[in-house]
């Protein structure tokens, strides 16, 4: 069986990308359901069996097409790599504080607003750290190529800083020490790991072995209380990171989870977005009172957050009106844009 590409993407890549933007949707879903009902289910017990690898296997994908690119001058470079994400860290930011100021008012008063605001330009705000985080990471490896660092000492480097307590407090630091040994591993690896994903396709019946003995290791050493520990956590990041892949390939060779790749592929539009979606579903049924059961609740509330970005970003497109949330303007680029608009990456 031969893994289906559109439009010059590779489709397991964006199943992965996927199967990743639908867990973190389901995080924050199910984790805000739970803090106003006071009730943990099923949903709660899956979030926490997905934390060691949710996040380091969309660092390892941001990686993976990195080396294709980093070669280029540093003006386009920076345009793609940090311009890119700034634009849209800073529109979506406002839209948020925009959204949520007169809440926060309430509680700090609007001087307290405008400080957390401007703030948010050194503390990345709420669930918009990963974009914030991402160029540094993407400029950082560009700096270390053309510094002719050895691959294996940044990797060691970055796997030492995986594995020690850094708190700081301060977002940037204690998560970039966190995950940028994934995201370097996907630049580093790419070629092998391409490899793997071509391997599955060949191997279906291991592939699916291996994936359920994975997921009997990562639920015994979660719900067991070592899946933190050091050594252990930097094992089930890569693990699990492995297994989506692997789980994004076996997708990939056939359209029955379709909507996954199409998640994937405007994974940003998602991430975005998904914020206001979430908490207005949450809490019209809460209100409502029409579904008794938490887990049922999170699970609407993670299709509504999921799905209402998607309509939005279809009827931006069919009506060509705000393409500003999603597609950076002409005058937001420091570099020659590229032929055709596309969704951020």
């Amino acid at each position: 069986m031969a893994i289906h590409t559109t439009n010059n993407r590779v489709d397991w890549v964006d199943y992965a990308k996927g199967f990743c933007i639908v867990l973190v949707v389901m995080m924050h879903s199910t984790l805000g359901v739970e803090a106003v009902t006071g009730q943990s289910g099923w949903m709660g017990a899956f979030v926490e069996f997905a934390r060691p690898f949710r996040m380091p296997d969309f660092f390892m994908i941001s990686g993976l097409f990195l080396a294709r690119v980093i070669d280029r001058p540093w003006r386009v470079y920076l345009d793609r790599k940090l311009v890119h994400f700034a634009y849209f860290y800073v529109l979506w930011v406002t839209i948020q504080f925009v959204i949520k100021a007169p809440s926060f008012a309430a509680e700090i008063g609007w001087n307290g607003v405008l400080e957390a605001y401007l703030l948010a330009f050194v503390q990345p705000f709420g669930t918009l750290w990963f974009i914030y985080v991402l160029p540094l990471f993407m400029v950082l490896t560009k700096l270390l190529h053309e510094m002719r660092i050895p691959w294996w000492i940044t990797l060691l480097g970055a796997a030492v800083l995986h594995s020690i307590p850094v708190d700081t407090g301060s977002v940037i630091l204690d998560e970039s020490c966190s995950r940028f040994v994934f995201f370097f591993c996907g630049y580093v690896f790419a070629t092998q790991i391409f490899s793997i994903a071509a391997w599955v396709q060949e191997h279906i019946a291991l592939s699916l072995v291996g994936l359920a003995v994975w997921a009997v290791v990562n639920g015994a050493l979660v719900f067991g209380g070592l899946a933190t520990l050091p050594g252990i956590s930097l094992a089930l990041g890569f693990l699990g990171a492995l297994a989506v892949i692997t789980s994004a390939t076996l997708l990939a060779c056939s359209r029955f989870f379709d909507f996954l790749r199409v998640c994937g592929k405007n994974s940003i539009v998602i991430y975005l977005s998904f914020f206001f979606p979430m908490a207005v579903t949450r809490v019209v049924l809460l209100k409502l009172g029409l579904i008794q059961d938490s887990d049922l609740i999170a699970v609407v509330v993670t299709l509504a957050a999921v799905g209402s970005p998607l309509i939005l970003y279809w009827l931006i497109d069919r009506y060509n009106f705000g393409r500003f949330l999603f597609e950076r303007p002409r005058w937001a680029y420091i570099a020659p844009p590229k032929p055709a608009s596309i969704p951020a990456e």
